[in-house]
């Protein structure tokens, strides 16, 4: 039996759509039944429908649980670091360079290793949630295999209790029926009423492990949704961790790497003073010379435009990022409410069954 024929079987699984090994099996659930016998009815695929109830509440008790609140948290904590690296005041601490003393670089380069410490802190913190996540999505690969194996076993329970119906009110019941009219004695009247009730009773049993088959068929997309969840939540974890944090920290050394430059701006205010002297003297041979040197010098090392842009770009993809761990939260609180409401109302259904059946 395929999984997908599996997930998509009617009420009636065919016989076609079972394999040798599975009829084997069927045929083997049919030679053990035994109608007359009450304990062996009641415990007639009870192993497999306890599993079910058991995995479905595993199940609802993950999406109750599962909070990645602290990692929205996190990533909160990555834009603050961002919005606290302005780069207005980076632009004026590069003037700075070029016209007063270091302090405001001194200043600028403190604050990125505090930034720097704590998106770090961050980061780890991250990776662990990471693994956690990629441990339970594999888990709930697992769960899903389990869960498709109950339902084939409560598949084979059920068609073999059907089989089994149909060869008591076939076979079994009309020889009850025919040895009461022929003998015409009460005992034999009573046997052929009794094995019609056992029958019955039977019938109920099997479509109990019909009701049990469908929650087990509704568990398979309710555990994909968790799956996808968490695995959105780790690739946007893995999106932070590889792209912008990592672009975010190489903005950050070009910016405290032009604090070297400032060296070299004083060699060069040294060298334009030396070449005024000499333009003093030698004010013809060296005017060109000495013009070309100034533009030179003039020039910007930085555009401060584009820092500010790339800033900018950086916080708006964590907006984003945060914008959509609030949808994915959003949709697990979803996801949690319709779990609970599907189980209510199957449970509310086999009661009502239970008390329709009295």
């Amino acid at each position: 039996m395929t999984d997908q024929a599996i997930l998509s079987a009617p009420e009636e699984v065919k016989e076609m759509d079972l394999t040798e090994a599975e009829q084997e099996k069927i045929k083997g659930y049919v030679d053990k039944i035994d109608i007359k016998d009450s304990q062996m009815v009641l415990q007639y695929g009870a192993g497999i429908q306890k599993q079910i109830a058991d995995f479905s509440e595993s199940a609802l008790s993950s999406v109750k649980t599962k909070d990645l609140g602290e990692i929205g948290d996190m990533l909160s904590g990555v834009v603050t670091e961002l919005r606290g690296f302005d780069a207005t005041e980076q632009a004026k601490g590069l003037k700075g360079l070029f016209k007063k003393s270091t302090t405001k670089v001194a200043a600028l380069r403190a604050k990125y290793d505090k930034a720097e410490n704590n998106i770090n802190g961050i980061v780890k913190a991250m990776e662990n949630h990471q693994v956690t996540l990629m441990k339970d999505v594999a888990m709930l690969d697992q769960m899903y295999e389990s869960n498709l194996q109950y339902f084939k076993d409560l598949s084979l329970y059920i068609i073999a209790g059907k089989e089994k119906l149909k060869e008591a009110r076939e076979v079994e019941l009309p020889k009850l029926l025919a040895k009461a009219e022929e003998t015409g004695l009460p005992e034999d009247a009573q046997a052929a009423k009794d094995y019609s009730s056992m029958i019955d009773r039977f019938e109920k049993k099997v479509y109990d492990l019909e009701l049990t088959r469908n929650i087990s068929m509704q568990m398979a997309p309710q555990i994909r949704l968790i799956q996808s969840n968490d695995t959105v939540m780790s690739e946007k974890i893995q999106s932070t961790l590889l792209n912008t944090i990592p672009l975010w920290k190489s903005q950050m050394v070009i910016a405290i790497g032009l604090e070297h430059s400032q060296d070299a701006a004083k060699a060069q205010r040294e060298v334009t003073d030396a070449t005024n002297e000499l333009l003093k003297k030698n004010a013809a041979a060296l005017q060109m010379a000495t013009i070309d040197t100034a533009k030179e010098s003039e020039r910007g090392i930085v555009d401060i435009e584009t820092l500010t842009q790339t800033n900018q770009t950086l916080i708006d993809t964590l907006d984003e990022v945060l914008k959509i761990q609030q949808d994915g939260r959003n949709k697990r609180a979803e996801a949690e409410k319709e779990l609970a409401r599907i189980e209510d109302q199957m449970r509310s259904k086999v009661l009502e069954v239970s008390r329709a059946s009295r």
